[in-house]
């Protein structure tokens, strides 16, 4: 079984950054961090895809924050990450992170002056 746990989100002004993680826990099976990925739902709005490795771990992202954001993996520390840059209040959403059928509860992300 896999659990994930999102931190990092809060408040933040317009041009600022947050460093989101996912902290991911497997009963101590054999993990990949492969398919794995964020998304986000603003309020109103359905669930989007912001970031995610592929099976190959090669990274994809949303035309909205592509050279924004920047996905990565910490192995020795089981974390996913998500380095958000310049933030814009359209960013503003809860973010989630993903792996197949397992979802974090959220991290809220708000940006405004």
């Amino acid at each position: 079984q896999v659990q994930l746990v999102e931190s990092g989100g809060g408040l933040v002004q317009p041009g600022g950054s947050l460093r989101l993680s996912c902290a991911v826990s497997t009963s101590g099976s054999i993990f990949s961090f492969n398919s794995m990925g964020w998304y986000r739902q603003a309020p109103g709005k359905q669930r989007e895809l912001v970031a995610r490795f592929f099976s190959t771990g090669t990274a994809s992202y949303a035309d909205s924050v592509r050279g924004r954001f920047t996905i990565s993996r910490d192995s020795a520390k089981n974390t996913l990450n998500l380095q958000m840059n310049s933030l814009k209040p359209e960013d503003t959403a809860v973010y989630y992170c993903n792996r197949g059928d397992n979802w974090g509860q959220g991290t809220q992300v708000t940006v405004s002056s």
